[in-house]
């Protein structure tokens, strides 16, 4: 299951509000890429869950996360920062072993087991900014 803060949820509503109102929910998903290894990503859902799909409920927004994802997701949460500097959404994920300087990219012990001995993957960077990217 993925939570959602009340702040995350209500600006996921405003959003979906703001445009149209017909959205079936957020779909959170991971991608390969990043500066380390995998990257989170978020878009409003306008297409139905499918049956590759997980869908829960949280703050009263439907989430919807496949299947693929949702084993690198596993009890992550999502919150919502509006302050000017490093504002935004964070996930607040668990099962992130090493992630970059901005948080948009992480590494968990599963996946760096199964690229041991495996060349790195290529492109990276995360774009941090001057800050850099790292281990935490």
């Amino acid at each position: 299951m993925i939570n959602l803060s009340e702040k995350a949820a209500s600006e996921i509503r405003t959003i979906m509000e703001q445009n149209g109102g017909t959205f079936e929910g957020i779909r959170v998903f991971v991608a390969g890429g990043g500066c380390s290894g995998m990257s989170y990503g978020m878009q409003i859902a306008d297409e139905p869950a499918t049956s590759d799909d997980l869908v829960f409920e949280s703050g009263g927004v439907k989430v919807i996360v496949d299947v693929a994802s949702h084993q690198y997701l596993t009890g992550a949460s999502i919150d919502f920062d509006d302050s000017l500097q490093g504002g935004g959404f964070k996930i607040n994920n668990p099962n992130a072993t090493k992630s970059c300087g901005c948080g948009s990219s992480f590494a968990t012990e599963e996946a760096a087991g199964a690229e041991a001995g495996a060349e790195a993957p290529s492109g990276g960077g995360c774009g941090c900014g001057s800050g850099g990217c790292g281990s935490h």
